[in-house]
């Protein structure tokens, strides 16, 4: 497994730009995240994708996921990810120094997942590499965006990691613009299912306003998505506020209940439910 700063690029500031002019226009619709893969395709060539955030105290939650050229397995990836390995998963965690404040590169090969993971979810999918650049986030959970080389594939070299090291802030910043740009659909469009999970929210903000009385209703509804796993990003998106404002929400419920992180509120949650 390597981690590693910017050195090694082969492609041009031209080039490099190219990709973006290609993917900022497909902010907030629909399909970014195949725009994004195409787009970055003929410098890091690979198959499928992945946008998630993960970590020991927080659900894990997938955002987006494209393949090119191959049949999309990444929901079933993530799938056999959640069946297991997913909790004892540290292949993301590795501290790099020599990066940036805020964000990491990293990448493995298959035969150095641990054996559950690897055969789980690379070799039952025919998955071989990935590189991915990483973000931590204040309650230590990681938000990781993933590209993975299919065994079909040529191992991806040096210079064309080089080159998704150099786009890892840009790539970082449009996965989180796109975030906060995407909105709920409208009822005719919601997908089946869309009702029961509604209820599922309104449900859990109930449960917060139980908690203490002075809670206002959005600073309920920004705790209920919380508990639902979703980032702040998320969070903003579902309620069509935005980043700043959300947090200030956050930082108010959280005061009002005497607590500093999400684990916290999932405790206080679970208490009052009597588990």
């Amino acid at each position: 497994m390597r981690q590693w700063a910017a050195d090694a690029s082969a492609a041009t500031p031209g080039e490099l730009l190219n990709v973006l002019t290609q993917v900022m226009p497909r902010l907030g619709e629909r399909h970014f995240e195949q725009s994004l893969l195409d787009s970055l395709y003929p410098l890091l060539p690979a198959a499928s994708c992945s946008v998630y955030r993960t970590g020991p105290l927080c659900p894990p939650v997938i955002y987006m996921s494209a393949s090119h050229g191959v049949p999309d397995t990444t929901r079933d990836c993530w799938r056999a990810y959640l069946s297991g390995p997913y909790v004892g998963d540290s292949t993301l965690y590795r501290p790099v120094p020599a990066l940036a404040p805020g964000h990491r590169v990293s990448h493995i090969t298959a035969q150095e997942v641990p054996p559950e993971h690897r055969a789980k979810v690379y070799e039952a999918h025919g998955v071989a590499e990935r590189v991915s650049v990483v973000e931590p986030q204040a309650d230590g959970a990681l938000f990781a965006i993933n590209f993975y080389r299919h065994q079909h594939q040529r191992p991806f070299s040096d210079a064309q990691i080089g080159d998704f090291t150099q786009l890892a802030p840009a790539l970082l910043a449009l996965a989180h613009k796109h975030l906060r740009l995407r909105r709920p659909q409208p009822a005719a469009e919601q997908r089946p299912g869309a009702a029961a999970r509604h209820a599922g929210f309104a449900a859990q903000v109930q449960q917060v306003q139980r908690l203490h009385p002075g809670l206002t209703l959005r600073e309920c509804e920004v705790c209920a998505g919380i508990l639902q796993g979703l980032t702040l990003d998320g969070i903003a998106c579902q309620l069509g506020l935005g980043l700043p404002t959300v947090k200030t929400y956050r930082q108010r419920a959280f005061s009002r209940l005497g607590i500093h992180f999400r684990n916290e509120l999932f405790a206080r949650v679970l208490a009052a439910q009597g588990g």
